[in-house]
């Protein structure tokens, strides 16, 4: 039976790798969406910090002695290129990668609520105070994600039902 610390650093990795997972997606889902500038503008900005999230996350591994994990690591990339390969071969792929991202918004924070509660358990304050702030940047993107879901879908549909190229580019 796992202690609290124990889930806490689980929890931890599994997170780290979500993070670096999301740096990848959104920077691919990016170049997928250069005919919706705002849209491809937002994921680039949140892929960035991402990465400082990851960073975040990665000094309370350490901090509680722990390190990163390999294979959840390793796990995470391999499902973001999934991810973004399955975006090449559906036509409706920019109201999709907004769906999809927005969803995986959702979910990372969700994440840190429970990571907030786990460290809290555990005894570990200033984890769970990275883990408010991350949930905090989590939900802001996620709220803009909310509001890409109805311009993204409405230009695709009105440049779709005009006969303008609605997609996203594929890569050359």
């Amino acid at each position: 039976m796992a202690t609290p610390r124990e889930r806490l650093v689980e929890w931890l990795r599994d997170a780290y790798a979500a993070e670096e997972q999301a740096q990848t997606m959104l920077s691919r889902t990016a170049s997928q969406n250069e005919s919706y500038p705002s849209f491809r503008a937002g994921l680039e900005r949140h892929g960035e910090l991402s990465a400082d999230q990851a960073s975040r996350l990665k000094s309370c591994l350490d901090d509680l002695g722990e390190g990163t994990s390999l294979i959840k690591n390793v796990t995470g990339q391999l499902t973001a290129l999934g991810q973004t390969l399955s975006g090449y071969v559906v036509g409706d792929e920019p109201a999709k990668a907004a769906l999809a991202t927005a969803t995986y918004a959702h979910m990372e924070a969700s994440s840190y609520r429970i990571l907030v509660s786990a460290a809290e358990v555990a005894g570990e304050p200033r984890v769970a105070e990275v883990c408010r702030r991350l949930l905090d940047e989590e939900l802001e993107f996620a709220r803009w994600l909310d509001e890409q879901l109805i311009s993204v879908t409405t230009e695709y549909l009105s440049r779709e039902s005009s006969g303008q190229r609605a997609e996203s580019a594929l890569p050359g």
